[in-house]
């Protein structure tokens, strides 16, 4: 589960900045390990503090500016079985991005590929036949998402559709 972005080194001893993508930042000074990048590489956790809405990072193995400059960019991630339990009805986004989109009378509109987060609700962009598709990620819109099947059904409203 994905719960920061490495933004840049931080000082010349081999510190971070990390983005801060979970909704549990208190959390993460409780990891011992965060795996990074495509392949999960393993890291242990030498510290984490807060600085700015950003997290600082210290993984060993990384002591100089140039060790952290390497990891600029990468995702940082965590067990799925370390994550907060969720409650009926939520989810993870990572769940969310792959499953295809219909709307209520059948019409496949394509495959979510991200979702966004704005003050108001998520959304999410799906991307098919249509071109990319902008989905508002609330209850009148959103009738049915089965992650086991993978499958979303929308009520399309006015101006949501190109």
């Amino acid at each position: 589960m994905i719960v920061g972005r490495i933004l840049r080194p931080h000082g010349i001893r081999g510190e971070m900045r990390m983005e801060i993508l979970t909704g549990y930042p208190e959390r993460l000074s409780s990891h011992r390990v965060f795996y990074l990048g495509p392949q999960a590489k393993p890291y242990p956790v030498e510290g984490v503090r807060f600085h700015r809405e950003a997290a600082i990072i210290k993984l060993a193995g990384c002591d100089d500016r140039n060790a952290a400059e390497a990891l600029r960019g990468l995702l940082v991630h965590i067990p799925l079985e370390d994550a907060i339990p969720l409650e009926e009805g939520e989810y993870y986004y990572f769940q969310v991005v792959g499953v295809e989109v219909f709307t209520d009378q059948g019409e496949h509109l394509g495959q979510v590929v991200d979702v966004m987060e704005t003050k108001a609700n998520d959304v999410y962009v799906v991307r098919g036949p249509r071109g990319e598709i902008l989905i508002p990620a609330v209850e009148d819109i959103v009738r049915e998402l089965d992650l086991t099947a993978r499958r979303m059904v929308i009520v399309p409203i006015s101006g949501l559709l190109p």
